[in-house]
């Protein structure tokens, strides 16, 4: 199963980038805590060790390509790949584009996870001070 979800946030690509692959930024602009790098093969851990996986291709302030699991998945479950597009929309936006695919048939519950527990976080986190 794949599926591809887009959000637009009032941050910059670097931005984005940049707090997709820091503990601290990562656990204040979700909630739950997160151990990332910032290095191809560096491994990382979101949401208090819930998720697990590892930075496959870095294109900095561009693309983020990592393996990815839950505690939910099986055992014998291969990682599922998320794929991270970030398009500048101005110097201060951009449009982040998620793909995660490599999930099993039974794992549709994640495309709503990512909007509960990323998307609208990332929408308060950004959110410009003046509104």
């Amino acid at each position: 199963m794949e599926f591809t979800l887009s959000i637009n946030l009032p941050a910059s690509a670097e931005t984005l980038f940049n707090a997709w692959l820091s503990s601290y930024r990562h656990t204040a602009m979700t909630g739950g805590r997160a151990r990332c790098s910032k290095k191809t093969g560096g491994t990382f851990t979101a949401w208090d060790g819930y998720i697990t996986g590892e930075n496959l291709e870095l294109k900095p302030y561009q693309y983020i390509k990592q393996s990815w699991r839950t505690d939910e998945f099986k055992s014998d479950q291969e990682d599922s790949i998320v794929e991270i597009q970030l398009k500048p929309i101005s110097p201060h936006s951009c449009q982040l584009t998620l793909t995660h695919s490599g999930l099993g048939p039974e794992d549709g519950q994640y495309e709503h996870g990512w909007t509960d527990n990323y998307f609208e976080p990332m929408q308060r986190y950004f959110k410009p001070a003046n509104e």
